[in-house]
């Protein structure tokens, strides 16, 4: 691990939950929980110990409607969340997912048109989303990361920004975001998984190499300052394809399931925790990303600033 890893290259995700002095645990990913907001503050006191300095922030809603309103409306989890961290900790790096899919009774990621099949109404969507990101500005988040997949997500919200002031706010945009079963952890977390239908036709099919360059090359058109691949490990060549093709500054999200699998067979001795874990980074890193948003990010800290790895 000296080919140029840094802590610094790490994104820990975050999940808050409404409420206060709450700390649950999720079961189907061992070691991860999800908190109050108050609680979240002594969380990332405890990780900016260990050299983690960014963090991308999940929300969750109690109250669910269709149009996802818990999302955007004033004071939500998520910028309540952001205004207790930057108040605490001026100088950790909060990056917050913008997305309605843990905000909306059916679960989608958007607002959706009456009727089935299952379709997303753009317009809608987009208004949403840019009030979301809005929101998470004022409250001072550093990034916003649109992961709806809606089509000009990522313009929009560029342009309502710099609109209302927010000029310094960066937009991390989940530019690859393939329709993979490797989610399934996460949507346990957010209790968003979709009430009918599903979601391959926003997100990308995974045999779909051209579209995935195309989504990229429109998210760097449209303004984002980090582009993402989502998940990672079954998309290595296409991490490496963007890396070769554009002059960007790339993330990667080794998600839910890749970290519930390792975590599986560590627990089954199928492998040593430690060694797998700096083998899916290293592969992710050389691959081309030049962030890495892991759930690993805490263990990886602490196995580094402990010098207890040397593959």
């Amino acid at each position: 691990m000296n080919n140029g890893f840094k802590l610094s290259s790490l994104i820990y995700p975050v999940f808050v939950t409404p409420g206060k002095g709450r700390r649950e645990a999720v079961s189907s990913m061992p070691g991860i929980y999800k908190t109050s907001p108050d609680v979240l503050v002594k969380e990332a006191g405890r990780l900016r110990k260990l050299g983690i300095e960014k963090v991308l922030l999940f929300g969750s809603s109690d109250d669910k409607d269709e149009c996802g309103s818990s999302a955007y409306k004033y004071g939500n989890i998520v910028a309540q969340s952001v205004r207790s961290l930057k108040k605490r900790f001026p100088k950790l790096t909060v990056m917050t997912d913008v997305c309605l899919c843990a905000y909306t009774s059916h679960s989608h990621c958007g607002i959706i048109k009456p009727g089935f099949p299952v379709s997303i109404s753009k317009e809608p969507t987009l208004s949403a989303l840019a009030k979301m990101a809005v929101s998470h500005a004022e409250a001072g988040a550093d990034y916003v990361a649109p992961s709806a997949m809606a089509d000009k997500q990522v313009r929009v919200i560029r342009r309502i920004l710099d609109k209302e002031g927010y000029r310094d706010t960066k937009i991390m945009g989940y530019s690859a975001k393939f329709a993979s079963q490797f989610y399934g952890p996460f949507r346990n977390i957010a209790d968003s998984a979709p009430k009918s239908g599903d979601r391959r036709q926003y997100q990308l099919d995974f045999t779909d190499k051209k579209r995935a360059l195309l989504e990229v090359k429109k998210d760097i058109d449209e303004g984002a300052d980090i582009v993402m691949v989502k998940p990672a490990l079954s998309y290595l060549d296409i991490i490496r394809d963007v890396k070769n093709k554009f002059d960007c500054k790339l993330a990667a999200y080794n998600v839910s399931g890749e970290y519930s699998m390792v975590k599986a067979g560590s627990r089954a001795g199928y492998w040593d925790e430690r060694k797998m874990v700096f083998e899916i980074i290293t592969a992710i890193r050389r691959a081309g990303a030049d962030i890495i948003i892991t759930y690993h990010a805490p263990d990886i800290a602490k196995w580094v600033r402990g010098k207890m790895w040397g593959l």
